[in-house]
Protein backbone atom coordinates (compact mmCIF):
# COMPACT_ATOMS: atom_id res chain seq x y z
CA UNK A 1 0.00 0.00 0.00
CA UNK A 2 1.16 3.32 -0.73
CA UNK A 3 0.63 6.71 0.37
CA UNK A 4 1.58 10.15 1.56
CA UNK A 5 3.90 10.04 4.20
CA UNK A 6 3.33 11.42 8.44
CA UNK A 7 5.66 12.04 11.36
CA UNK A 8 4.70 8.75 12.25
CA UNK A 9 6.49 6.96 9.78
CA UNK A 10 10.25 8.22 10.36
CA UNK A 11 11.34 5.74 12.84
CA UNK A 12 10.19 3.28 9.71
CA UNK A 13 11.91 5.80 7.56
CA UNK A 14 15.43 5.53 9.54
CA UNK A 15 15.30 1.63 9.93
CA UNK A 16 14.51 1.49 5.85
CA UNK A 17 17.16 3.70 5.55
CA UNK A 18 19.86 1.73 7.32
CA UNK A 19 19.13 -1.11 5.39
CA UNK A 20 19.94 0.55 2.70
CA UNK A 21 22.41 2.76 3.00
CA UNK A 22 26.68 3.18 3.97
CA UNK A 23 26.86 4.94 7.37
CA UNK A 24 28.29 8.08 5.82
CA UNK A 25 24.99 8.76 4.12
CA UNK A 26 22.83 7.83 6.96
CA UNK A 27 20.13 11.59 7.72
CA UNK A 28 18.80 12.17 10.77
CA UNK A 29 15.23 12.53 12.11
CA UNK A 30 15.00 16.65 12.03
CA UNK A 31 16.38 16.29 8.75
CA UNK A 32 13.96 14.13 7.81
CA UNK A 33 11.05 15.92 9.64
CA UNK A 34 12.44 19.08 7.73
CA UNK A 35 12.12 17.90 4.37
CA UNK A 36 8.24 16.20 5.14
CA UNK A 37 7.74 19.79 6.67
CA UNK A 38 8.54 21.62 3.77
CA UNK A 39 6.46 19.71 1.05
CA UNK A 40 4.16 16.77 2.69
CA UNK A 41 2.44 16.35 -0.76
CA UNK A 42 5.54 15.05 -2.45
CA UNK A 43 6.87 12.69 -0.03
CA UNK A 44 5.43 9.07 0.22
CA UNK A 45 6.17 5.56 1.98
CA UNK A 46 5.05 2.08 0.65
CA UNK A 47 4.16 -0.88 3.26
CA UNK A 48 4.39 -4.45 2.97
CA UNK A 49 1.54 -6.76 1.70
CA UNK A 50 2.02 -8.75 4.32
CA UNK A 51 2.32 -6.49 6.99
CA UNK A 52 1.03 -3.22 6.31
CA UNK A 53 2.45 -1.34 9.41
CA UNK A 54 6.05 -2.35 8.40
CA UNK A 55 7.37 0.33 5.70
CA UNK A 56 8.63 -1.21 2.81
CA UNK A 57 9.81 1.90 0.95
CA UNK A 58 10.10 5.88 1.00
CA UNK A 59 10.50 8.68 -1.21
CA UNK A 60 11.37 12.39 -0.15
CA UNK A 61 11.24 15.11 -2.43
CA UNK A 62 10.46 18.66 -2.19
CA UNK A 63 10.64 22.01 -4.20
CA UNK A 64 14.18 23.74 -3.85
CA UNK A 65 15.53 27.07 -5.70
CA UNK A 66 17.40 25.81 -9.00
CA UNK A 67 20.37 27.56 -8.26
CA UNK A 68 21.57 25.87 -5.42
CA UNK A 69 21.34 22.00 -3.47
CA UNK A 70 20.36 21.15 -0.28
CA UNK A 71 22.30 19.83 2.13
CA UNK A 72 23.23 16.28 3.13
CA UNK A 73 21.61 15.92 6.88
CA UNK A 74 20.68 19.43 7.01
CA UNK A 75 17.64 20.96 8.17
CA UNK A 76 15.42 22.94 5.48
CA UNK A 77 12.89 25.04 6.53
CA UNK A 78 9.64 26.40 5.31
CA UNK A 79 10.87 29.58 4.22
CA UNK A 80 13.10 27.94 1.70
CA UNK A 81 11.19 28.63 -1.39
CA UNK A 82 7.94 30.36 0.44
CA UNK A 83 6.98 33.10 -2.37
CA UNK A 84 9.33 31.79 -5.17
CA UNK A 85 8.24 31.31 -8.80
CA UNK A 86 7.49 27.43 -9.29
CA UNK A 87 9.74 28.39 -12.47
CA UNK A 88 12.93 28.89 -10.73
CA UNK A 89 12.19 26.21 -8.87
CA UNK A 90 12.96 22.38 -9.47
CA UNK A 91 11.34 19.10 -8.05
CA UNK A 92 14.72 17.84 -5.88
CA UNK A 93 14.04 14.05 -5.28
CA UNK A 94 16.21 13.69 -2.07
CA UNK A 95 15.85 10.04 -1.08
CA UNK A 96 14.41 7.25 -2.06
CA UNK A 97 15.22 3.44 -0.52
CA UNK A 98 13.52 0.17 -0.75
CA UNK A 99 14.02 -2.20 2.26
CA UNK A 100 15.68 -5.25 0.68
CA UNK A 101 12.28 -7.41 1.45
CA UNK A 102 10.48 -4.73 -0.11
CA UNK A 103 12.71 -4.89 -3.65
CA UNK A 104 11.49 -6.64 -6.76
CA UNK A 105 7.88 -5.78 -6.44
CA UNK A 106 8.08 -2.32 -8.58
CA UNK A 107 7.49 -0.19 -5.14
CA UNK A 108 10.38 2.48 -6.10
CA UNK A 109 8.84 3.37 -9.99
CA UNK A 110 5.31 3.48 -7.96
CA UNK A 111 6.75 5.88 -5.17
CA UNK A 112 8.26 8.19 -7.79
CA UNK A 113 5.15 8.40 -10.06
CA UNK A 114 3.28 8.96 -6.91
CA UNK A 115 5.26 12.08 -5.82
CA UNK A 116 5.53 12.73 -9.55
CA UNK A 117 2.03 13.95 -10.18
CA UNK A 118 2.06 15.87 -6.77
CA UNK A 119 5.16 17.83 -8.01
CA UNK A 120 3.33 18.53 -11.65
CA UNK A 121 0.21 19.27 -9.46
CA UNK A 122 1.92 21.91 -7.81
CA UNK A 123 3.40 23.73 -11.06
CA UNK A 124 6.88 22.21 -10.85
CA UNK A 125 8.46 21.73 -14.48
CA UNK A 126 12.33 20.45 -13.54
CA UNK A 127 14.20 17.87 -11.15
CA UNK A 128 17.50 17.38 -10.17
CA UNK A 129 18.48 14.78 -7.54
CA UNK A 130 21.96 12.87 -6.45
CA UNK A 131 22.28 10.11 -7.70
CA UNK A 132 24.47 7.61 -5.13
CA UNK A 133 25.54 3.93 -4.02
CA UNK A 134 25.56 3.49 -8.41
CA UNK A 135 21.83 4.46 -8.71
CA UNK A 136 22.72 6.29 -11.99
CA UNK A 137 21.81 3.72 -14.40
CA UNK A 138 17.84 3.26 -12.36
CA UNK A 139 17.38 7.59 -12.38
CA UNK A 140 18.77 7.36 -16.53
CA UNK A 141 15.70 5.13 -17.18
CA UNK A 142 13.39 7.76 -15.86
CA UNK A 143 14.74 10.77 -18.37
CA UNK A 144 17.24 11.46 -15.62
CA UNK A 145 21.08 12.90 -17.06
CA UNK A 146 23.82 13.95 -15.45
CA UNK A 147 24.34 17.85 -15.25
CA UNK A 148 27.12 19.51 -16.97
CA UNK A 149 30.39 19.63 -16.40
CA UNK A 150 30.53 23.69 -15.88
CA UNK A 151 27.50 23.71 -13.48
CA UNK A 152 28.22 20.96 -11.26
CA UNK A 153 31.65 22.03 -10.55
CA UNK A 154 29.54 25.49 -9.11
CA UNK A 155 28.30 22.27 -6.38
CA UNK A 156 30.99 20.82 -5.88
CA UNK A 157 31.59 21.56 -1.91
CA UNK A 158 28.16 19.77 -1.51
CA UNK A 159 28.56 16.90 -3.66
CA UNK A 160 31.47 15.47 -1.09
CA UNK A 161 29.07 15.06 1.45
CA UNK A 162 27.49 12.60 -0.87
CA UNK A 163 30.14 10.16 -1.29
CA UNK A 164 32.73 8.80 -4.04
CA UNK A 165 30.69 8.50 -7.17
CA UNK A 166 28.03 11.07 -6.54
CA UNK A 167 26.03 12.44 -9.56
CA UNK A 168 23.93 15.36 -10.10
CA UNK A 169 21.54 14.78 -12.46
CA UNK A 170 18.00 16.60 -13.90
CA UNK A 171 15.34 16.55 -16.21
CA UNK A 172 12.45 17.99 -17.54
CA UNK A 173 9.13 17.38 -16.35
CA UNK A 174 7.09 18.90 -18.69
CA UNK A 175 7.10 21.56 -21.80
Amino acid sequence: MMRRMTAADLPGVLRVQAECYRSDLLEGTEAFASRLALSPATCWVATSCDNRAALAAYLFTHPWPQGSLPPLNGLLTPSAHEGTDTATLTWFVHDMAVAPAGRGGGLAMRLYEAALQSALDAGLRHSRLIAVQSAAPWWRRLGYVPVVAEARSAYAEKLIDYGPGAEMMERVLAA
